[in-house]
């Protein structure tokens, strides 16, 4: 289909996917300058994920539109059918490059896939093409195309993806815990100064990864059993929470004061967990967590999850803040783990138990 965009003509097709391979000019950009390059470095590391979609989901797979531009001048051929001319056959001279203005990613994960699974050459993929002007054209091009590109939240990607079975069981179980089912925000990444949530969706999804790992071949309604009969018995050990849930203390008021309902310690209780709930007897030590203070004024947060008055929220904050939810509980923990929340093995004491 020929088309017009601003001032410019260019074609709309739908290309087999064998021909990707053969007709897009994959450019190595690595050696140019910014200044020179007509397209940014493709990034390798995203080819093998971009690979396994398709190849996981063959039948269900999604790709957008790959625009590329060509320098040849094309032959267009309308079919005279009483239109306006704008169907036609649109012929490029064979071992003509097409230069990827945006898809190159796209492009290259097809390819990738097609070494595994040749078949799915005779699948199609829409491509926009326009001509090839000038180096400064194409830069200009991929600005375009991207500068109002916005990345949707963590949360929003969970909600809709209805692939991965751990978003899935955590919107099921989210629905039968009533603590996450009334305060957690499944739209946003972070939470704002005055939101009346506590969680994100994200955050509550990173958890339940930590608490179900090793049980990738459980089916999702298992996982869901797990997942509420864990965090139920969590909340009843969360006065916080429920105080938030029965409108006794404000959200916002919760987050300023205390890191019980932050990612960090969200993360920290699904790994919990998933040491935990090995035990038959879990529940009854899991009632100490109710004696835990977690205030952020309480200095044994301090250099756990707590630096320079800021929680944070990296890998070892997360060790750690599980770290010293075990101690607490009575749990065995190794000397690394003591001395990650400022304790050696020799400072234990029966009343720190």
């Amino acid at each position: 289909m020929r088309g017009k965009l601003g001032s410019r003509t260019y074609f709309a097709c739908l290309m087999p996917m064998s021909a990707v391979p053969n007709l897009f000019k994959f450019t190595d950009w690595a050696g140019f300058t910014p200044e020179d390059r007509e397209q940014r470095v493709l990034n390798e590391k995203r080819v093998p994920d971009l690979r396994d979609y398709i190849l996981d989901n063959e039948d269900d797979y999604l790709f957008s539109a790959i625009t590329a531009s060509y320098k040849s001048d094309p032959v267009y051929e309308e079919i005279k059918n009483g239109g306006d001319g704008s169907l036609g056959v649109l012929k490029l001279r064979l071992g003509d490059d097409l230069i990827i203005n945006d898809g190159q990613h796209r492009a290259a994960g097809i390819a990738a896939a097609l070494k595994e699974n040749p078949a799915l050459g005779e699948q199609t993929i829409a491509v926009l093409l326009f001509p090839y002007e000038n180096k400064d054209r194409v830069q200009q091009m991929f600005s375009d195309l991207n500068r109002f590109v916005q990345k949707t939240s963590k949360s929003l990607d969970i909600l809709y993806d209805k692939r991965d079975p751990v978003s899935a069981a955590t919107l099921d179980a989210l629905e039968e815990v009533p603590v996450f089912r009334e305060l957690t925000d499944k739209d946003s990444q972070t939470l704002k100064t005055k939101s009346t949530k506590l969680f994100t969706l994200a955050a509550l999804y990173d958890a339940n990864a930590e608490l179900l790992k090793g049980r990738d071949d459980e089916k999702v309604g298992d996982k869901v059993e797990l997942l509420v009969d864990w965090w139920s018995a969590v909340a009843k050990q969360m006065p916080d929470w429920t105080a938030v849930l029965t409108h006794h203390k404000e959200a916002k008021e919760l987050r300023a004061e205390k890191i019980s309902s932050h990612s960090t310690v969200l993360r920290a209780l699904g790994g919990l967990g998933q040491e935990l709930m090995k035990d038959p007897e879990w529940r009854v030590r899991l009632e100490s967590l109710g004696a835990i203070d977690w205030s952020k004024k309480n200095p044994e947060w301090e250099g756990v999850c707590i630096v320079a008055n800021s929680v944070v929220s990296n890998r070892q904050a997360r060790a750690a803040t599980k770290s010293y939810i075990k101690f607490r509980l009575g749990m065995p923990i190794t000397d690394a783990e003591m001395r990650s929340i400022g304790r050696g093995p020799a400072s234990i004491t029966a009343e720190d138990l």
